[in-house]
C-alpha cells in the first residue's frame, strides 16, 4: 500500500514536530511515530533549554562553555549557530504556548547546570520538556496540514537501492525518497513517497542496560541511514547522566536532574563525604563526562553500589516549589529529599554522536534531513554541556525548514519503487530468540563499553556482538515484521557503530575515557 506527501517527519519530539509545524504552510506534512505521539525523549527531558537571555550572560560565554565543556571537539560554527540563534527560537516556543517560570518580577527565572558560567537555562517546574512536547503536540493536532500516523514504526529509507541500482558508501549523489513504515495494527508495511524525509527518532539509551531514554529510544534513525550507506560520526561520545535514581528494577531510571546540582545539592559518598573538588574545581556543577567517571571511580574503587545527591541543606520552602515532580518521585519510595541524601548512579543518557549533518541539518543522502538527538551537528563535541540538546533540536528544525523552502522544486515522488516483499518469511516460533540477544546485548555494552573502556574491552565486545548480529540477521530474514525485532536489530548496528569508532579513537576524549590512553584525556580531565 502506498501513502504520498510533500515532507515525511519521522520522530516526534521537539525536533520533528517543531519542523512539521513550519513546513506544513508550503504543503503536506505526514509524522510517522511508533507509539503515542508524546512519547519521545522530549517528554522526559527535566532540566531545561539553554538561551542568553538577560547580562551579565552573553553569546561569546555560552560558546566558550560549549567549547569547553565538548573538550576541543565540538565544530565552532554549529555552537555559534545555535547560541546565536536560541532567542528568536525560544520567542517562537512562547509564540506556540510554552510557558516558562518567571520570578515575581515577570522576568524568566533562569537555572545554572553543570559546566555553565551563568545562569541561561529557561525551565518549567522540572519538567520542560514535558511542558513543551505539551505544546507543540496541541498545536500539531489542530493544523489541518498535518497527519500523524500513531503507532506506525519505520523500518528502511528508501533509496536507489529499492531501485534495483548498487549503493555503497562510496556512491555520489545518492538519494532519499520516503520511507517503509510499518502499520503495527493492521499489521501492514506501508511505501510511504515522500519529497523530503526528516528523521527525527530520538536517541539510542536502550542499547545499555540502565537508562534515563524511554523504551522507544533504539537507534532507528542512526541504523536506517547506517543500512543506507550514509555518513554517522561521533558515536563514541555516549553521555552518561551521573544522577539518576538508584531504584533497582526500575526502567527507565528515573533521572534527578542537572539544575539539581546547579541549585546547590553536593555530591556525597555514602559515609557522607563530599568529593567532587578532587576531580574538578567546579565540584559538584562539573560537566557530566568528569562527575559520570568520578561517580564511577568511587563506586568501583569503595565497592559502593551507589552515592548520594545531598539538598537538605537548602530551604525545603524553596526546594519543593524547584523539584515537585523529584520530591514526588522520592516520597514514593520513601525518600523525602527535604530531609534524606538521594541515592544515585549514573546511567546512558544521550548519544553526542549520530548521523552527519551539515549546518542545514542536511544528510550525505539527497533530501534526507536529520534533526535532535539523532544528527550530529557538531555541537557537543566529545561531552554535550547541559540542556544544550533542545535548543540544538529547534535551532536545527528551524534551519532545515529553511533550507527545504529554498529546494521545493527539487523534491520529487519516486512511484517506481516496490512495495514490502513478505515472501518467504513467517512469525517467529519463539520470542525468547529476540529477548534473549536484547538481554546480552544489552549487557555486552553495558560491562564492556560504558562510561570507562579499554582496548581489550572494546575487542571482547565486538567479537561478542558479531554473534548476536549474525543471529538477529537470520531471525529477520527469515521473519515477519515486529517492532521488537526491528529494534533489536537497529541497537546491535547502533551498538557496532559506537565500538568500531570507539576503537579507531586512540586518546581519550571527553565522553571516551579509555584506561590505555589515560594520559591524552583532553580539556574536562579530572
Amino acid at each position: 500500500m502506498n501513502r504520498e506527501t510533500d515532507f515525511l517527519v519521522i520522530g516526534s519530539g521537539i525536533a520533528g514536530l517543531s519542523f512539521g509545524l513550519k513546513m506544513a504552510e508550503y504543503g503536506k506534512v505526514l509524522i510517522v511515530t511508533k507509539s503515542e505521539i508524546n512519547e519521545c525523549n522530549t517528554l522526559y527531558a527535566q532540566g531545561g533549554i539553554c538561551s542568553v537571555t538577560y547580562p551579565p550572560d552573553t553569546f561569546e560565554k555560552h560558546i566558550h562553555d560549549t567549547l569547553v565543556c565538548g573538550a576541543g571537539e565540538c565544530d565552532e560554527r554549529a555552537v555559534r549557530l545555535v547560541v546565536t540563534h536560541a532567542p528568536e527560537q525560544i520567542r517562537q516556543l512562547v509564540q506556540w504556548g510554552v510557558k516558562f517560570d518567571k520570578d515575581p518580577e515577570g522576568r524568566y527565572e533562569l537555572a545554572r547546570e553543570g559546566g555553565h558560567s551563568e545562569h541561561r537555562i529557561l525551565h518549567h517546574k522540572d519538567n520542560t520538556g514535558f511542558e513543551i512536547e505539551r505544546s507543540l503536540v496541541q498545536r500539531v493536532k489542530r493544523h489541518k496540514n498535518i497527519e500523524v500516523l500513531e503507532h506506525h514504526f519505520a523500518v528502511d529509507l528508501l533509496t536507489q537501492h529499492h531501485l534495483g541500482k548498487l549503493v555503497r558508501k562510496s556512491t555520489k549523489n545518492k538519494e532519499c525518497y520516503g520511507a517503509y513504515v510499518f502499520d503495527k495494527k493492521n499489521q501492514q508495511v506501508l511505501t510511504v513517497l515522500a519529497k523530503f524525509t526528516i528523521l527525527s527518532a530520538g536517541g539510542i539509551g536502550n542499547i545499555y542496560h540502565t537508562t534515563t531514554n524511554p523504551a522507544v529510544s533504539t537507534g532507528d534513525g542512526i541504523a536506517m541511514v547506517h543500512r543506507a550507506k550514509g555518513e554517522i560520526e561521533n558515536m563514541e561520545y555516549i553521555q552518561f547522566h551521573p544522577t539518576s535514581l538508584y531504584n533497582p528494577g526500575e526502567r527507565p531510571s528515573y533521572l534527578i536532574t542537572e539544575a539539581m546540582r546547579g541549585y546547590g545539592a553536593i555530591l556525597r559518598t555514602p559515609d557522607g563525604r563530599e568529593f567532587m573538588h578532587k576531580y574538578h574545581p567546579m565540584g559538584s556543577i562539573a560537566p557530566r563526562d568528569v562527575t559520570a567517571r568520578a561517580i564511577d571511580n568511587e563506586m568501583k574503587t569503595h565497592g559502593y553500589d551507589f552515592v548520594y545527591l545531598d539538598v537538605t541543606h537548602k530551604d525545603p520552602r524553596e526546594t519543593i516549589p524547584h523539584f515537585p515532580n523529584i520530591y514526588q518521585k522520592c516520597l514514593s519510595i520513601g525518600i523525602d529529599l527535604t530531609k534524606e541524601w538521594i541515592p544515585v548512579v549514573p546511567a546512558a543518557h544521550y548519544s553526542c554522536g549520530g548521523v552527519k549533518v551539515d549546518l542545514n541539518g542536511q544528510t550525505s543522502i539527497r533530501n534526507l534531513y536529520a534533526l535532535g538527538e539523532t544528527s550530529c551537528t557538531g555541537l557537543h563535541g566529545a561531552n554535550r554541556l547541559a540542556s544544550n540538546s533542545l535548543i540544538e533540536a529547534i535551532v536545527y528544525a528551524d534551519q532545515a525548514a529553511k533550507h527545504v523552502v529554498k529546494r521545493l522544486d527539487q523534491g520529487r515522488l519516486e512511484r517506481n519503487i516496490p512495495e514490502w516483499d513478505y515472501e518467504g518469511t513467517s512469525h517467529p516460533e519463539e520470542m525468547v530468540l529476540i529477548t534473549q540477544n536484547y538481554k546480552e546485548m544489552q549487557q555486552i555494552m553495558s560491562n564492556y563499553v560504558g562510561i570507562v573502556r579499554s582496548d581489550l574491552r572494546l575487542e571482547r565486545a565486538k567479537r561478542r556482538l558479531e554473534i548476536t548480529f549474525k543471529e538477529t540477521e537470520e531471525l529477520y530474514l527469515t521473519s515477519t515484521l515486529s517492532q521488537e525485532l526491528c529494534e533489536l536489530r537497529n541497537m546491535i548496528a547502533v551498538a557496532y557503530l559506537i565500538i568500531k569508532q570507539a576503537q579507531f579513537k586512540k586518546e581519550s576524549v571527553g565522553l571516551h575515557y579509555s584506561l590505555d590512553y589515560p594520559a591524552s584525556v583532553k580539556a574536562t580531565e579530572f
